[in-house]
Order: C-alpha cells, then sequence, then structure tokens
C-alpha cells in the first residue's frame, strides 16, 4: 500500500506523503479500509454532537459507502481516506478529495478526532500538517463544508483559518455551509 496522495491534472503531477501529513502532531498516517470500519464507527459513536447536525448516525454501512463516495469527475486516485494513529488507536479521520472542485483546490469531506483526544490541540496539529503538505506541493486553498447551526464545527474550522464564502447549500436537515482557507 503506497503511502503517498497523487493527483494528475492537465498541468501538473502532484504527489503528497501520507507522513507529512502529521509533521506538527506524529501520529502514523494510513489508509483506511473496510477492515477498518468498525474502528471508524468507534471513533464516530464518541462525537454524538457531530450528528445532532448532520444526521442520520453514523453506521458500518454508511462508512463504507463513505470511503467510496466520489464527487463528480473524479476518480479514487483523487480520493483518500485515511486514518491516524496513536499506536493502535485511530485519533482521527481524514477524507480528503484533490483538485476539488477546481484544480488547485483540496477538499476535506470529513474529519474527525477520537472524542478523548479532544481539546489537546491534535486536531488542530493535523489540519495544520495537512495544509503545510497541500502548500508544499502548489495547492492553493482548502475547500469544506460545515453545518449549519453546528457551534463546535464552526469554531473548530474557523480556529483553524477557514472562513465562511457566504454559499449556503440547503440538504434535507439544514443546509452545508461552505468555508475555506487560502494555502
Amino acid at each position: 500500500m503506497s503511502n503517498i496522495f497523487m493527483s494528475e491534472s492537465a498541468n501538473k503531477n502532484r504527489i503528497l506523503k501520507l507522513d507529512c501529513l502529521s509533521e506538527t502532531v506524529q501520529f502514523e498516517v494510513k489508509r483506511l479500509n473496510e477492515a477498518d470500519a468498525d474502528k471508524i464507527l468507534h471513533l464516530c459513536k464518541g462525537n454524538p454532537l457531530f450528528y445532532e447536525y448532520h444526521p442520520p448516525f453514523a453506521t458500518k454501512e454508511s462508512i463504507l459507502e463513505d470511503m467510496s463516495a466520489l464527487p463528480p469527475h473524479k476518480t479514487y486516485r483523487d480520493k483518500y481516506y485515511v486514518g491516524f494513529y496513536e499506536g493502535d488507536l485511530l485519533v482521527a479521520v481524514l477524507d480528503l478529495i484533490l483538485d476539488y472542485p477546481q484544480e488547485g483546490t483540496a477538499y476535506i469531506g470529513f474529519f474527525m478526532v477520537d472524542a478523548s483526544c479532544q481539546r489537546q490541540g491534535l486536531g488542530s496539529g493535523i489540519v495544520q500538517g495537512i495544509a503545510g503538505s497541500l502548500k508544499e506541493i502548489g495547492f492553493a486553498k482548502i475547500r469544506l463544508a460545515i453545518d449549519e447551526g453546528n457551534p463546535q464545527s464552526e469554531a473548530f474550522w474557523t480556529k483553524n483559518g477557514f472562513l465562511k464564502t457566504g454559499e449556503r447549500h440547503p440538504n434535507d436537515f439544514s443546509a452545508y455551509l461552505p468555508m475555506e482557507r487560502e494555502l
């Protein structure tokens, strides 16, 4: 299993080493697969506030679906569903799509830190490592969307340099509010 992200665009070949995603906070970064679904579900169960604003609650089946879900015009070569480990403990999960929604932008589709590891700066350290690594290989910004009304998500991403774009995308339960961070 390769420990690099690769994204081929019309103009560039970008390579991002997984180990570089955790330079500010040292974790082992691994690609996640079906065998990790129970660990991911355990991590999700510790974060019920997220699911109050983003129903329904995670299941093993929904995790497996998320692992394979792709936005339009993207391939599995662009998507990486990775875990940050401290020994056997899955500390955080990240779903990252490179060059989406446009070239030069990396999209965080999902990021969650184990509840027992929150409020220690680990999540922010991981975000700083991701941002630094993406900038180093030529990405201009990171984009994501939070659930409208979720105070924990908004505070975390704002603290980490993300700003709301002003867009609002209604969904079945509320709305997604895109946020971006220039690199």
